[in-house]
């Protein structure tokens, strides 16, 4: 079994998500696709937000993790080469092309149980058959289309209590992308553009139906990675959220192959509660973390970060209790409404409140919040302030406003 103290663990967690050691895209005149696309095999996949408070998230993300970068080049990514593709992993979420079938496997034969959900929506779709059909032909003619190119055919309109109510042409194409018939084919700010499946994907792209085992075996081992150290809930919580049926057998599989070892990890010589796992391949950077070869990075994370998704997990390992407060009335929010983290180092040291002003192009920092135990420090200052230096340049902001004071 292997022993991890907590700040090994820490690092690990860190350097597996690339966010250690320098950024692979200091230059921003060099477009470098590869880069990017080692990015998200390290991390398996990236959150969708709709929110522009100061970026969207999946650009913060990738920008923590790189550094400034032209984001065509992910359009490009996405859109010409097809590497990459939206769909539902731990949330609503950009994966790569060549993860398809681990996708795929979930979509094939969705609804098609005798659960109260599954039967709602499969009634639902045979009884608006016209609109499902209508959308077929126009993908088919002019794809790809936004929800706004079809007609609202619907003889039953699709019911709920929710912002769902009425909108039936969006929750066919919400349906029949969740079982595999169309999917995403770019944006046009936070609008979707479809198409057919059959259409959109790459030739190259597996459209093999895979067997379950070996879906939850690769899944399992490709969210162990990415995460570092983990336990069997924190593997089920992570990339395909809740799609690991046979967890625990696949797991015991993959330790009597020696892909995955067992660890634990000492807290002030105490270990944390759980069964905590080590994928093979993450040896070799724990190795390089116990030799020295840490190479810590100030920057700032967005509330939708990888890192920190799993809440729970993350107080564990940091310390530090995140909760997004967007949807909080303002008069009860703590910090603010679309508050970074700010990683420095191991740690999770702060957060911050703040705004870009895309018009005036000013990147206002409304308010940083140190965790009780952290004091500024000439050098924390002066790291923070790069990060923020870092950011708003990504941002293109022309000036930063702080608290007090306008630098």
């Amino acid at each position: 079994m292997l022993t991890l103290t907590k700040t090994e663990a820490r690092r690990l967690a860190i350097a597996a998500q690339r966010l250690a050691g320098p950024r692979p895209l200091a230059d921003p005149e060099v477009a470098d696709p590869e880069g990017m696309l080692n990015v998200f095999r390290a991390i398996s996949c990236v959150q969708i937000d709709p929110i522009r408070r100061v970026e969207r998230s999946h650009w913060l993300v990738l920008w923590s993790r790189l550094g400034r970068y032209d984001p065509a080049l992910f359009t490009h990514l996405s859109e010409e080469q097809r590497a990459l593709f939206e769909a539902w992993a731990h949330c609503a979420s950009i994966v790569l092309t060549e993860d398809y079938p681990l996708f795929y496997r979930w979509m094939h034969g969705r609804y098609e149980g005798e659960d109260i959900w599954s039967s709602r929506v499969r009634q639902w779709m045979e009884a608006n058959a016209s609109l499902r059909d209508h959308i077929f032909e126009r993908l088919r003619a002019d794809g790809p289309l936004t929800t706004r190119d079809f007609e609202d055919l619907a003889a039953v309109p699709w019911q709920s209590t929710g912002w769902t109510k009425g909108r039936n042409v969006a929750r066919m194409l919400d349906f029949l992308a969740a079982t595999g018939h169309i999917m995403v084919a770019g944006r046009d700010g936070n609008m979707k553009r479809w198409h057919l499946t059959e259409a959109w994907l790459p030739d190259w792209a597996d459209r093999d139906l895979w067997p379950v085992e070996d879906v939850v075996a690769l899944s399992a081992q490709k969210s162990l990675k990415a995460l570092g150290v983990a336990t069997a809930n924190h593997i089920h919580n992570h990339f395909m959220r809740k799609s690991y049926p046979g967890l625990k057998t696949t797991l015991e599989k993959l330790l009597q192959d020696k892909l995955v070892f067992s660890a634990q990890i000492l807290d002030n010589g105490k270990p944390l509660p759980g069964d905590w796992y080590v994928h093979r391949d993450q040896l070799p950077l724990l190795e390089q973390i116990r030799d020295g070869s840490w190479m810590p990075r100030t920057v700032l994370l967005s509330p939708f970060d990888n890192l920190i998704c799993d809440r729970e997990r993350t107080e564990q390992l940091f310390d530090f209790r995140f909760r997004s407060e967007i949807y909080v009335p303002k008069a009860k929010r703590q910090y603010g409404y679309y508050v970074l983290p700010i990683l420095h180092g191991d740690r999770l040291i702060g957060r911050m409140d703040s705004t870009m002003d895309r018009k005036r192009r000013r990147y206002t920092i409304h308010q940083i919040y140190l965790e009780p135990e952290v004091s500024w420090t000439p050098s924390l200052r002066r790291s923070v302030e790069s990060a923020i230096e870092e950011l708003a340049l990504f941002l293109g902001a022309n000036n930063i406003v702080y608290p007090q004071r306008e630098i």
